[in-house]
């Protein structure tokens, strides 16, 4: 069980390089825009990118999870083994459908905001990505089931690079803002389209099966809602921060979030990436219960652990990278939004029991629930607390949300979860993070030094109240003795 458990790390960790690839060019890209854009247009960018990603989630018709499903039984049928042109024949279909009724209808749209001419080329831009990125997302689905995870790693690294060029290029030198953003984008998307194209070619017999695509979308359809519900959860508070405020506190809360993101990035959808074709082949294999158990388990370990860290430097990471001192008051989200994260990242584990019991139904109800107590409380809250409430309706929706699938999903495969290890977890996060809030008026130096030891000190408390069984503390000091053992090269030499 341990190697398998070894095996789901080792490949999330090679999935979060390509995640990271993906989604990094907002973070690094930072200090660019805090010094080239307002903070209203970087709440319009905001804006602009939160649609991007719900439209294409949505228009996605969970397809992408289907092909993991569909290759991941293993069936010789070749209505199963080729299903990858049937989806990309659809997805073809639905990005052309969008393009040509989302371009007639530019016009009225663009005319609901401040400076419609703008906004018509923002649309037109928007579209195109937009379709563009349905093919993208099928094809890297493929090589997630098939564990050719260097392919996915290289293309989406390909992709950051062109879009980081590009981003510095049209927005410092010939500075035309968020046009300019939008235009990297959209080449970086067509460039990862040109590089995966050959290997689909090669790779796959053209093949297209009415009968396997009714099947993909039935089991896909409810993936729509509960890739609606998600989003609204992770980005609605958005639109409802600007119905209710200005772009100034979205641009605020954008940062903070996308800070906090970070655990997001790295780990949590990343882990989602590894896990769920390994989650399906171990499905009914001997010891399959206690493999999901001890993945949550270590899952939550790692998330709490590189949660704490993000978020008690979180006041110095915006400082670093906001060259405009406008943004630093952003800083006091990240603590909230990271521990509605971990909540989201548990969330993601337990969903395997509905998975591979095929109750994508009871994901989109769960996530439906909780999207729409999001709104209520971001409704509720937001006029009196501004981008704290919407914080504070993001930590409320994630637990719900939690407590909901994971009681959905105990109905249809029990999994003996360790939850008292979970709860310390989550108890041991609060005390340090609020022991760590106390130091932020302290001087630089002091501060960062006592981070350091609440940040060190996470796993050695866990010791102490029993935290690790036997056998994990026998394999983690044979680690530790193997590593030490290890001596350089030139001393081999001498001996």
């Amino acid at each position: 069980m341990f190697d398998k458990i070894r095996l789901t790390f080792k490949t999330t960790a090679i999935y979060s390089i390509g995640n990271i690839a993906t989604k990094l060019v907002g973070i690094i890209l930072l200090p660019l825009y805090t010094a080239h854009i307002t903070v209203a247009d970087y709440g319009l960018l905001g804006i602009l990118e939160i649609s991007i990603s719900i439209l294409t989630q949505v228009l996605m018709f969970g397809q992408h999870q289907a092909y993991v499903r569909f290759f991941c039984r293993g069936d010789k049928n070749p209505t199963q083994k080729d299903i990858l042109y049937t989806l990309l024949i659809f997805l073809l279909f639905v990005g052309l459908v969008l393009n040509i009724f989302g371009n007639l209808w530019a016009d009225k749209l663009a005319h609901l905001f401040d400076k419609p001419e703008e906004f018509k080329l923002y649309i037109h831009i928007s579209l195109l990505i937009i379709a563009v990125r349905l093919i993208n997302k099928l094809v890297l689905s493929s090589f997630r089931a098939k564990e050719n995870a260097s392919l996915y790693v290289v293309s989406n690294v390909t992709k950051l690079v062109v879009t980081l060029c590009l981003n510095i290029y049209f927005v410092a030198f010939l500075k035309i803002g968020i046009k300019g953003i939008l235009y990297s984008y959209v080449i970086g998307e067509i460039i990862m389209s040109l590089l995966i194209f050959p290997k689909l070619i090669t790779d796959h017999k053209f093949f297209f099966s009415f009968s396997s695509l009714i099947k993909a979308i039935k089991f896909g359809s409810p993936l729509i809602f509960v890739a609606l519900g998600g989003m609204f959860l992770s980005m609605g508070d958005r639109y409802i921060l600007k119905f209710l405020g200005n772009y100034e506190e979205v641009g605020l809360y954008n940062l903070g979030y996308k800070i906090a993101n970070i655990l997001s990035i790295f780990l949590i959808q990343s882990f989602q990436l590894g896990i769920q074709p390994i989650a399906y082949k171990m499905f009914k294999q001997k010891g399959d219960k206690r493999f999901y158990s001890k993945m949550l388990t270590y899952s939550m370990f790692v998330l709490t652990w590189a949660g704490l860290g993000l978020a008690i430097i979180g006041k110095e990471l915006i400082k670093t990278l906001a060259l405009n001192s406008d943004y630093w008051i952003a800083y006091t989200i990240v603590p909230y939004i990271i521990f509605g994260l971990l909540f989201s990242g548990a969330r993601a584990v337990v969903n395997i029991g509905l998975y591979i019991t095929h109750k994508t139904s009871s994901i989109a109800i769960n996530t439906i629930c909780a999207a729409v107590l999001n709104i209520l409380l971001n409704f509720l809250l937001i006029p009196k607390f501004h981008m704290l409430g919407a914080a504070y309706a993001t930590i409320i929706s994630f637990i719900v949300l939690y407590f909901l699938s994971y009681r959905a999903a105990q109905k249809q495969y029990k999994i003996p979860y360790e939850n008292k290890k979970l709860m310390l977890l989550i108890i041991l996060w609060i005390v340090l993070i609020s022991i760590s809030s106390l130091t932020n008026s302290f001087t630089i130096c002091i501060r960062i030094l006592i981070k350091i030891l609440i940040f060190v000190s996470f796993p050695f408390i866990l010791y102490l109240f029993n935290f690790f069984e036997p056998v994990e503390i026998r394999r983690i000091l044979g680690s530790l003795r193997k590593w030490k053992n290890l001596k350089p090269l030139t001393h081999r030499k001498k001996e």
